[in-house]
């Protein structure tokens, strides 16, 4: 029983200029903008939604295939995948491409200027879901457009459950596309601001967008996050974090403690209990996959947070 990742590979390239754009940005020269920032603190993380989903999913002890393409610079991330057990068998290298990459300044505000390169992820319709074999449940996770509607379609025409999870891709599609999405979907999830336009762009609102699919589940930040299923509205608590260090990769996190509940055939309040956990433990280290809790500990924080115990096998 394995849960099939299908979404982006990237490394995310992060840079912190000292000081404030808006010293440097002058409003009435926007139209002739030429800036550089001088950065002298930089990282380098391994990140995409599938490969956040997939590292979250193994710490749980559920078993990923991760499904994307990368280019030929990935190297030192199939070093790190295979150091931390991941299955690699349906990542595809396209040759002549980089890896998808995201490179963010962050100034002393928080502020934030991102380039993304999708490179190979732009080849992900060249993935087919038939050549996963033992698949029991998926997830489409922001991913080049082409693979994102073929991999919907394979998933729905194979009777394999999957979570539609457009986030940063929303904007790719218009509202008859997404309906087209949430028509095949089994469940979807959104952040807050996704779930707004995607009432916007879909003329329904989130109750009857909920209506299409078994769950509906939107994440509100630290005010936790509410699954729609079946005319119920469950609340579902934030966790309170060690530390808020760093929310890049903490809905990937949240996801993936939704997807191991859902294939152990947990309910939605626990499933969502344990996502929020994730983004929890998540949120206290920088970078996607840099958090290593242990089972036990995930265990012993959910027992703390919500007086209940839990199992991970």
């Amino acid at each position: 029983m394995h849960t099939l990742i299908c979404g982006s590979m990237a490394y995310d390239t992060i840079m912190v200029f000292q000081d404030h754009f808006k010293h440097h940005i002058l409003p009435e020269k926007i139209h002739i903008l030429n800036v550089a920032f001088l950065v002298p603190e930089m990282r380098r993380e391994f990140g995409g939604t599938a490969g956040n989903i997939a590292y979250n999913l193994n710490l749980l002890g559920g078993k990923p295939k991760i499904m994307a393409t990368v280019g030929d610079d990935f190297i030192s991330y199939a070093t790190w995948l295979q150091d931390n057990g991941l299955d690699m068998s349906h990542i595809r290298r396209i040759p002549g491409s980089f890896t998808a990459q995201a490179f963010i300044t962050t100034d002393l505000d928080d502020n934030q200027i991102t380039a993304f390169h999708p490179g190979a992820m732009n080849f992900s319709h060249e993935n087919a879901v038939k050549d996963a074999q033992g698949i029991t449940l998926g997830i489409i996770a922001p991913d080049g457009r082409d693979g994102m509607f073929q991999h919907a379609r394979e998933f729905s025409e194979a009777g394999i459950p999957f979570l539609f999870d457009p986030g940063q891709g929303l904007p790719m599609f218009n509202g008859e596309e997404l309906l087209q999405f949430i028509e095949q979907a089994n469940f979807m999830a959104l952040n807050d601001y996704e779930a707004q336009l995607t009432q916007e762009k879909t003329g329904l609102t989130i109750e009857k967008l909920a209506e299409r699919v078994e769950a509906l589940i939107v994440t509100q930040g630290a005010k936790g996050s509410v699954i729609h299923t079946r005319g119920q509205r469950i609340e579902i608590p934030c966790v309170e974090a060690d530390a808020v260090l760093d929310p890049t990769g903490c809905g990937d996190a949240y996801r993936a403690g939704l997807m191991y509940g859902m294939a152990q055939g947990w309910d939605w309040e626990q499933s969502g209990r344990l996502a929020s956990v994730m983004g929890s433990i998540k949120i206290a280290s920088r970078g996607g996959q840099n958090h290593k809790p242990t089972r036990a500990e995930i265990e012993a924080r959910y027992l703390k947070a919500f007086g209940s115990a839990i199992s991970l096998s």
